[in-house]
């Protein structure tokens, strides 16, 4: 089951406020806000957007008042040890950290048959979750949306997991994404409410023993 799957589930149960950091971004670049013309410079450049403009970015949207009264769903976000590093000096911690886990092939398959709509900005798969067949036509793929440009994605992925983790192994559990996506969300759900335990081993919740 995929993470925007599960993003969307969790917050229609726990009415969290979804902060997706891409989103984010073209969002500050669109409206030529200070932070957005400071990105935008790195971009043009060919550049990353350097960690610490990014958590400034995140900073400014967990501000909203929106985010104050509701909590927040981080999504995508840290990607790397410098990226977490550098949002724990802003104190600005999780209390859960949900690690979801699916083959690298499987992940290469999924990657490649997404496609998105610009009309709604809701994503499909061709086959796992396929669009009505009236908007196919104005589906796009995204230029790194491709077997290729995945691989590196996810050498890079492996590399910065670890390090990742290693700010978030107390608040965090691997949670196995192959199965449906309403077991994976049921074990989800037991974690933020804290009636399942932190655990990076990956395997499914203990059943509770019969009396």
């Amino acid at each position: 089951s995929g993470k925007g799957t599960q993003c969307e589930k969790i917050v229609e149960e726990f009415g969290l406020v979804h902060i997706s950091t891409g989103d984010e971004l073209r969002q500050h670049v669109k409206q030529n806000s200070a932070l957005g013309v400071l990105a935008k410079q790195y971009m043009d450049a060919g550049a990353l957007v350097p960690d610490e403009l990014m958590v400034k970015i995140v900073q400014e949207r967990l501000a909203h008042q929106d985010v104050v009264e509701r909590g927040w769903l981080l999504d995508g976000f840290p990607r790397t040890g410098p990226q977490a590093m550098a949002l724990k000096r802003q104190k600005i911690e999780p209390d859960r950290f949900i690690l979801l886990e699916v083959p690298d092939q499987i992940l290469v398959e999924r990657c490649v048959g997404r496609r998105s709509d610009p009309a709604t900005g809701k994503i499909y798969h061709m086959t796992l979750n396929p669009p009505p067949p009236e908007i196919v036509d104005r589906l796009v793929q995204r230029s790194d949306d491709t077997a290729e440009a995945m691989g590196k994605r996810i050498v890079m992925y492996h590399n910065n997991v670890s390090a990742i983790l290693g700010y978030y192994s107390a608040v965090a559990r691997r949670i196995n994404g192959l199965r449906g996506k309403e077991e994976v969300f049921e074990e989800i759900k037991q974690f933020i409410h804290g009636s399942i335990p932190y655990d990076l081993s990956g395997l499914p919740p203990r059943k509770p023993i019969p009396t």
